[in-house]
């Protein structure tokens, strides 16, 4: 017995179709095959055998054997495989030695041309055989006819034939053998193997097609489609299955002049939505190959872009400050943070007005990490750090080759590494003029080219400017461009300067002396937290309150350092023997006086006369500060002079003539 090549569940279902007496033979041999095939023999033929198959859905046969033009006919018309019966050439010479015997005269029909080789076997043999051929059954039986009149006395050929010649009163012999008959059975088993192992294989790529994220078709030499998943499907609105094997302009006509016409990627829409479109190549023999081609979203593009960016960024480029940070709580500085969260919803683009060491750059912080672009770069540079050319190419970049020590490769700029978050232009009032334009139209155009190169690069930023100075002092002097402040000053903020907000003066000191007492392990025990940093601080509140300030919080934060320095180093003695247990059961907490205020900060305690004089200097130059300040409350109260004058603390009076100052 013979092994089966399936289990039974899995046998290949094998159809043999006849109408003739071939049907005879299938039933002979049939036996020797149930074990390896579901087997069934089919007693149609034509259009009726092509019915039935595709009437049996999901138990159609995997392979169909049929002999002469009933299997030609159902080889073009059928989805299945189709193998025919072809008599070996021992078949023709036994067929004929028999038809000698049974007549004088005979005649070998086949189906189609005549083979070559029998025609030379006859030849060889000097038999007197008439050949003639049929291409349907209407022709076959025009044909037996047409022998039968011109006195052929014995048909050798196919089922068909010689059904019709023994109807027509002739002789028949049967072209078939078992020995072609099992060879056909043979090679139907084989393809039905060669296609079950083909069907797992398509199932298997299917599965994968199914899977993927992205649309994906591949296609053939002529464009037609040979596999498609469903994402694809979805976006061009067909149906998967029936798209195979058609042409795939004609399922989405839309894609025509769009898609890559070589290796590479491409941008299209397809009803309405964009796409990234790659083509590469089916197989690795060339483009006669085939093509794939994947549709991937450019939404998805982006979000993948802003994914990689952000896991690239490198700390430098993150905002630590958020608005809570900011400490204060007075009238101004809360008027500080609702414009900060107002503005923080917008990506216009914002310019922060203020004195050196009012914090600008921590509302800079603030607004980016209260915005959309919070997961994104926060890059900040001080245009009045860098010498021009240095400046340029940081902000702008350079391509490989652009100046003498230009690195391999070439440099993104710090306006490409915002992409998609938020760049900080501290000090923009020290930029360079010839600079100035060049900003303008990164603000204008959303791109930035490189130095050294032509092409330019789209980056989706926003910018906050920020300066001490007054820019529109800058504009009357010819060094700050008038287009590119109005570009700037969309949305404004005005820092207020430490001296005016007197009551955060305490809470802001108290809180930078907890900032340094982190830092310096001899205070930690002594100073545990913000009401302890009030007590000490609580006895020099008014010299604090009554000195002006001109370095704000900035020179706040540098005498609070040096106080938390002298108190570790005067109290070092009771701090060891607090930590040994000798003196007392709690840890006493430092003592600050005037005089070693007077020691780390003499200008606090005793004023001199230099100072006076540089805080009515610097009066003198922040008019201009204060007429910005003036008019980005008027921006953020819509030009409602009432309201700006009860929130500022002014007169209209002085309201006019503070603005009247710097016309």
């Amino acid at each position: 017995m013979s092994t089966p090549l399936f289990e039974p569940a899995q046998r290949p279902r094998i159809w043999a179709v006849s109408i003739s007496r071939l049907r005879d033979l299938f039933f002979d041999i049939a036996g020797e095959y149930v074990e390896r095939a579901d087997l069934r023999i089919v007693s149609h033929g034509f259009e009726d055998a092509v019915r039935e198959i595709d009437a049996a859905g999901a138990g159609r046969p995997d392979v169909v054997i049929a002999g002469g033009s009933n299997g030609a006919y159902l080889k073009t018309r059928v989805s299945v495989p189709v193998v025919l019966i072809s008599p070996t050439g021992f078949d023709v010479m036994h067929a004929l030695a028999r038809a000698r015997r049974d007549g004088a005269k005979v005649a070998l029909v086949t189906h189609g041309n005549t083979p070559d080789e029998v025609r030379r076997f006859v030849a060889a043999y000097a038999l007197d055989v008439t050949f003639a051929s049929y291409q349907s059954a209407q022709d076959a039986e025009s044909v037996v006819l047409d022998l039968r009149d011109r006195g052929i006395d014995v048909v050798v050929g196919p089922g068909m034939v010689t059904d019709l010649a023994a109807n027509a009163g002739m002789g028949a012999v049967f072209l078939y053998s078992r020995a072609s008959v099992r060879a056909a059975f043979d090679t139907a088993l084989e393809v039905a193997q060669a296609t079950r192992r083909e069907t797992v294989r398509r199932q298997r790529l299917d599965n994968l097609l199914q899977h993927l994220r992205d649309g994906v078709v591949a296609l053939d030499a002529q464009g037609r489609v040979e596999a498609m998943n469903q994402r694809l499907a979805a976006v061009l609105g067909v149906d998967a299955a029936k798209a195979v094997g058609r042409v795939l302009l004609e399922l989405a006509p839309d894609l025509a002049g769009s898609l890559p016409d070589a290796d590479g990627d491409t941008l299209c829409t397809v009803r309405g939505v964009s796409y990234v479109v790659h083509r590469g190549p089916l197989a690795s023999s060339g483009a006669a190959a085939g093509t794939v081609l994947t549709f991937q979203e450019s939404r998805a593009v982006e979000r993948l872009d802003r994914t990689l960016r952000s896991r690239q960024r490198v700390q430098q480029f993150s905002a630590r400050y958020r608005l809570d940070d900011i400490v204060g709580a007075s009238e101004s500085i809360e008027r500080v943070r609702a414009l900060v969260r107002r503005y923080a919803r917008s990506d216009a683009t914002a310019l922060i007005l203020g004195e050196s060491g009012t914090g600008k750059e921590m509302v800079a912080q603030s607004m980016h990490q209260l915005s959309a672009r919070r997961d994104f770069a926060f890059v900040a540079i001080n245009c009045g750090a860098f010498p021009e050319a240095l400046l340029e190419s940081e902000l702008f970049g350079y391509e490989e080759g652009a100046f003498t020590g230009a690195r391999k490769g070439g440099k993104a700029g710090l306006i490409e590494v915002a992409h998609r978050g938020t760049l900080f232009l501290d000090e923009i009032g020290e930029m360079p003029l010839s600079l100035q334009s060049r900003l303008l139209r990164v603000l204008q155009e959303r791109e930035v080219v490189r130095l050294g190169s032509t092409e330019p690069t789209r980056v989706d930023i926003r910018v906050v400017a920020a300066t001490h100075r007054a820019l529109t002092e800058g504009i009357e002097a010819g060094s700050f461009r008038a287009d590119l402040y109005y570009r700037l000053n969309i949305l404004s903020i005005a820092l207020p300067p430490l001296r005016e907000r007197p009551t955060d003066l305490l809470p802001l000191a108290v809180e930078l002396l907890l900032q340094a007492t982190a830092r310096e392990p001899r205070l930690a025990a002594r100073l545990p937290d913000a009401a302890a940093a009030g007590r000490l601080l609580a006895a020099l509140a008014e010299p604090l309150k009554r000195y002006a300030w001109p370095g704000n919080v900035r020179e706040l934060q540098n005498v609070i350092e040096r106080i938390a320095v002298e108190l570790a180093d005067a109290n070092a003695e009771a701090n060891a023997d607090a930590d040994a247990g000798a003196m007392s059961e709690h840890v006493a907490e430092p003592v600050l006086t005037r005089d070693m205020l007077r020691t780390v900060a003499p200008e606090i305690i005793e004023p001199h006369a230099r100072t006076k004089k540089a805080a009515l200097t610097l009066r003198e130059r922040s008019r201009h500060v204060e007429a910005d300040e003036i008019r980005a409350a008027l921006a953020a109260h819509d030009g409602d002079r009432d309201a700006v004058c009860e929130a500022l603390g002014i007169s209209k009076t002085t309201l006019w003539r503070k603005l009247s100052a710097t016309q």
